[in-house]
């Protein structure tokens, strides 16, 4: 078998050749390129800049694109533009469990049922007991951020300022609360509950029953001879992980939206 790297190297290679071709070149129907929101687009939780607005426009003369984040709509929505589910092909939030394709909802689907309610209440009331007993600096409000898809948890809680909000990040690079914590609730939870944990963004860990992660988006895209995934928390452990290895998908390591400008460039755009 043909190892992934090696596949991946070759694939990017051959896009690169292709990009080089006539600028007035058909659309491709069968490559899609599909973008994490935060790290990936936009700085985590801020507007995407119109240098990243442009190139998804332009890249959509080229290839089918699309987003996925762990995020529900109203915040991509924030980030990308209102019109985010019609400016891409496919849009999805909560890790695809909200589904858009050319502006119109394809599928919803919620943890609550999947969990049931009392399994549901013995998870939030365990996750608040250890919320309490994590000493940080600060905390705000809104710990639990109950979504559709996924349950998202934040130690100093998400009615955190911006400043506190990179202050927190700086001090779980070298405290690891959320790298802790996930540890704690995989032990308790993630075989009674069949549930994963990730983190995710600056501050919290996005919680969602196995197999619910971004590749549950990947059910939506069965047609595509060539998936490119873009994203920044691909290491073990973070919220782009299991895309970024899926056999599916070619997956792209980028640390910032200019990582991302610059990689699409040379893809796709021949910048």
């Amino acid at each position: 078998r043909v190892d992934r790297r090696q596949r991946q190297m070759c694939i990017r290679d051959r896009v690169s050749t292709q990009s080089t071709g006539s600028s007035m070149s058909a659309k491709s129907t069968k490559v899609i390129a599909l973008f994490d929101v935060d790290g990936t687009l936009t700085e985590s939780r801020k507007a995407a800049k119109p240098e990243i607005l442009k190139l998804l426009e332009a890249l959509r003369e080229k290839i089918t694109i699309g987003t996925v984040g762990g995020s529900d709509m109203i915040k991509q929505k924030e980030q990308l533009g209102e019109d985010i589910t019609s400016r891409v092909d496919y849009a999805f939030s909560e890790n695809g469990c909200i589904a858009y394709k050319d502006g119109v909802l394809i599928h919803n689907n919620g943890i609550k049922d999947f969990l049931g309610e009392e399994k549901l209440k013995l998870f939030l009331n365990r996750v608040l007991h250890k919320l309490a007993d994590i000493d940080i600096p600060i905390k705000r409000g809104c710990f639990i951020e109950f979504r559709t898809g996924l349950i998202n948890i934040s130690p100093i809680g998400r009615n955190c300022s911006q400043q506190e909000r990179d202050d927190f990040y700086e001090y779980d690079k070298i405290h690891r609360i959320r790298e802790r914590l996930v540890t704690e609730l995989q032990e308790e939870f993630a075989e009674s509950h069949r549930l994963k944990f990730s983190i995710g963004g600056q501050i919290s860990i996005d919680v969602f029953p196995i197999g619910w992660d971004k590749t549950y988006c990947l059910k939506h895209l069965e047609g595509f001879e060539e998936i490119h995934f873009f994203g920044d928390k691909t290491m073990p452990g973070g919220n782009d992980y299991e895309i970024f290895i899926d056999n599916r998908t070619i997956g792209h390591t980028v640390n910032s939206p200019e990582d991302t400008i610059a990689l699409v460039n040379k893809l796709w755009l021949n910048k």
